[in-house]
């Protein structure tokens, strides 16, 4: 006789419902709940490479969004906010704490006097470099748990999914 996969907690919480509330349908919390808590321990996992550079989350994202831009490596904060999906004030405070470790420059725009450019400094872009090649050796790690037709299967289930959660991505944005 087989033995039953045991129930992970996720599973556990749904069967508690299920106990306590068995006129409600538990089955989208199998999905949510999974992701919410992969969501939790993957942020876990990847903020581990962050910290070994000295970055925060927030940090490394802004230096892969200047990184990205191409040369010279450098946008202006409202672009950096879009590609990073935060907000200008929060920009600013993750921008002061680049400048003070010398990774990032501000300087005025040559087309508006008034607007500000932040560019990656020599030692930001080799920081980048090595911390994102470190961050794609950790994502492969961690989705080599799955078989390459599970992973290419989950990538086209959440496209899907997150295509109708979204808003379409302006094509400017990468």
């Amino acid at each position: 006789m087989d033995n039953p996969q045991p129930l992970d907690r996720v599973a556990r919480i749904q069967a508690d419902w299920r106990r306590e509330r068995p006129d409600l349908d538990m089955s989208p919390q199998g999905v949510i709940g999974r992701l919410h808590r992969l969501a939790n321990r993957l942020t876990e996992e990847l903020r581990l490479v962050y910290g070994r550079y000295g970055l925060s989350e927030g940090e490394f994202d802004v230096l892969c969004a200047l990184r990205r831009a191409g040369e010279p490596y450098e946008r202006a904060p409202g672009e950096l906010a879009a590609h990073t999906m935060v907000t200008t004030g929060a920009m600013t405070k993750r921008v002061d704490r680049l400048e003070q470790a010398g990774l990032v420059t501000r300087r005025r725009s040559d087309d508006d006097q008034r607007g500000r450019i932040v560019a990656l400094t020599k030692p930001g872009r080799a920081l980048i470099d090595q911390a994102f090649t470190d961050h794609m050796r950790n994502e492969r790690r961690l989705l080599s748990l799955l078989t390459p037709a599970e992973a290419k299967a989950l990538e086209g289930l959440l496209t899907t999914w997150i295509s109708h959660v979204e808003k379409p991505c302006p094509p400017d944005i990468k």
